[in-house]
């Protein structure tokens, strides 16, 4: 499995907004610039975003975005199934019930939930909150 810059991007999005937000509206150039993202393509994450609620878009001089909520209210895995859809490592374990013919009968199918597991268990056990104390952590890092 393998996580497209469309969910890689949106992480950074969102954790920019986390880190450098603070009340404040923050225009999607600045954001593009500081991460290293096209415009365009950082519109189509922005959009994806506000379209799901994580993301406030705010229009007018002092415009821009910021999160809807807080940091600590987002996953890692809230933001990449968002944007990748499922992180199941294959489509037998994607729903509730697996629904492979083969299930009853095959074994690699304890592999594959356990690999999902795993995954999930990560993803949805790191919060933004989490990435932004690690960003201000390196960032003090560097600094000191």
């Amino acid at each position: 499995m393998r996580i497209s810059t469309k969910g890689r991007y949106a992480l950074r999005l969102m954790l920019d907004l986390a880190v450098n937000g603070e009340g404040k509206n923050l225009p999607l150039k600045t954001i593009a610039a500081r991460q290293e993202i096209s415009d365009k393509y950082m519109e189509q994450l922005i959009n994806s975003l506000v379209k799901a609620g994580y993301v406030q878009s705010v229009r007018g001089a002092q415009g821009g975005y910021r999160l809807k909520g807080e940091p600590k209210d987002y996953t890692v895995g809230m933001i990449l199934r968002l944007m990748e859809g499922s992180l199941s490592p294959v489509p037998c374990i994607d729903g509730e019930e697996n629904s492979c013919p083969r299930a009853e009968s095959c074994v690699t199918v304890e592999v594959w939930q356990k690999l999902k597991d795993a995954i999930d268990g990560v993803v949805d056990s790191v919060t933004l909150e989490d990435l932004v104390q690690r960003q201000l952590q390196k960032e003090a890092g560097k600094n000191g």
